[in-house]
């Protein structure tokens, strides 16, 4: 009982000290409140700052200065190195360039959360364009005690500010309402991050080959785990994210099943990137892509011929352009453990009739779409054994149960809904 005392009472003592610390930036924020507000900024932020020009944020902010190019737009990054186009101006996600430049600013564009302090101006609009959708892993409410106090008070406070929330699904409406600290409404518009997915994308495949110096007969896999903290052994490194997973059968198995000569784009959690240079494979070594720095994933995504992952939600995004998607999940038990109970019940059910977790989605029946290997040899079963038709077949049932947004223009609806809001002031 004393142990947990202690660690109640740690965590309070904690808490009270971010509530100190966001009282003290709020006083910033009503301080450049002095500042008038400028009808046509937009300012924008990814992942906390550690993101640069790509998920959500890059296709809407390329839409809006593409229909209005009088849109000025500020972008927060934690490295001033990160690349823009010459339209956007970066500034530095420090307290007072935040508050600055959050108070000045007409809209707020974000793919994540505001920190514990920031506070929203009247007639300001905040519309948070997520970082995810359709998804494996809970997320928020949903992760039990794995979602803390703290997470849920910096969570409140960026809800209470949220104007509108981009979703793409029935099933993310249905989820999120319990998963999310956030009782206002959705546009149920689509990712567009995913626009590029949609339609003809072999002008993407072509820039992707040509930086690469690929052959026009090479195929592209892409590789992409998620990062877990002590996922095995106590021990986390791009090398426990991996190893296990073996490439040289992989290719070889993916041109005995699709022909062509097979490369392995590999895209580690950010965190893991640096890392991942370390990584030497002689037999394969000369068949593997790093494109783990890369700001945009998805013109990456647009360019591949299969996808690989474990708990990733972009394998839905893959999936929505038919492209052959095989989860690899080696630590299934644990993760789950680990994370508090996930979306499918891929730690219970029979591998290939995987079906939603009801007690998250109760309105919801359907099986997930793609194969669920957890070791090399079910791996290679999955890929000998996959027929695009049906593929195909199940993916159309999926996306139509989900109540699935995706016809390429999400961009150009949130463009509008937010240059309508610009032109009513």
């Amino acid at each position: 009982m004393k142990l947990v005392s202690m660690g109640k009472s740690k965590e309070e003592k904690y808490i009270n000290k971010r509530k100190r610390k966001a009282f003290r930036e709020r006083l910033c924020f009503y301080i450049c409140r002095i500042f008038p507000i400028k009808n046509n900024l937009i300012s924008v932020c990814t992942f906390e700052g550690k993101g640069g020009f790509g998920c959500n944020a890059k296709p809407l902010v390329e839409k809006l200065h593409e229909i209005n190019d009088e849109c000025q737009f500020v972008w927060f990054v934690n490295d001033m190195n990160k690349q823009f186009p010459d339209y956007i101006k970066k500034v530095p996600n420090t307290l007072w360039s935040r508050a600055y430049w959050l108070s000045k600013s007409k809209v707020w564009i974000d793919n994540y959360r505001k920190p514990l302090g920031t506070c929203k101006r009247k007639k300001q609009y905040y519309i948070n364009i997520n970082h995810y959708t359709i998804a494996i892993k809970s997320t928020g409410l949903l992760r039990g005690k794995g979602f803390s106090k703290m997470a849920y008070l910096v969570s409140k406070n960026d809800s209470d500010m949220i104007d509108d929330l981009v979703i793409d699904s029935n099933w993310c409406e249905q989820c999120f309402d319990k998963a999310l600290v956030y009782e206002g409404t959705y546009l149920k518009t689509g990712a567009p991050r995913c626009d590029v997915l949609y339609g003809d994308r072999s002008d993407l495949k072509t820039k992707f080959y040509e930086k690469h110096s690929l052959p026009k007969y090479a195929k592209v896999v892409m590789f992409a785990p998620t990062f877990r903290e002590e996922a095995k052994n106590g021990v986390r490194s791009v090398y426990s994210e991996i190893w296990s997973i073996d490439f040289k059968r992989l290719i070889d198995n993916l041109e005995k099943k699709f022909g062509g000569e097979w490369y392995v784009c590999i895209r580690v959690h950010p965190q893991l990137a640096p890392t991942f240079r370390e990584y030497k494979n002689p037999e394969v070594q000369n068949r593997l892509i790093d494109e783990s720095q890369a700001d945009d994933m998805y013109e990456i995504l647009a360019a591949m011929d299969a996808y690989i992952t474990d708990y990733s939600s972009a394998c839905f995004e893959a999936g929505f352009a038919h492209i052959p998607v095989f989860i690899y999940a080696d630590d299934i038990q644990k993760y789950a453990q680990d994370r508090g109970a996930l979306m499918w019940n891929i730690a219970s059910e029979p591998r290939h009739n995987v079906g939603n977790n009801k007690k998250f989605t109760p309105k919801m029946d359907v099986k997930i779409p793609f194969p669920i290997a957890s070791d090399n040899e079910q791996l290679e079963e999955d890929i000998m054994e996959f027929r695009q038709d049906e593929y195909d077949d199940r993916l159309d049932i999926f996306h139509e149960k989900m109540g699935l947004v995706f016809n390429g223009n999400a961009s150009e609806k949130l463009a509008e809904i937010i240059l309508k809001i610009l032109c009513d002031t």
